[in-house]
């Protein structure tokens, strides 16, 4: 995948965690996209080392997903003031 397609992709996963995630995050476009890229990076981590996902092969949408939801939680959790 290309440079664009990681960046709508991260966006629309970013946006699935934002809105499946309670409570108000003050992110804009970029952070949100962030956090999408980020949800997927660490999905294909987990799979690979639980034996779901190859080498270089990318997470599934759910687990991106979901791993971005994760990362909303901790961020919540850590950032509060």
């Amino acid at each position: 995948m290309g440079f664009i397609g990681t960046i709508i992709i991260g966006f629309i996963i970013g946006v699935l965690a934002k809105f499946l995630h309670p409570g108000k995050e003050n992110m804009g476009f970029i952070v949100t996209t962030i956090l999408g890229i980020a949800g997927s990076f660490v999905a294909a981590l987990i799979g690979q080392a639980v034996g779901l996902y190859q080498p270089n092969e990318p997470a599934g949408w759910v687990a991106s997903t979901l791993a971005a939801v994760l990362l909303l939680v901790l961020h919540a959790r850590f950032m509060k003031k």
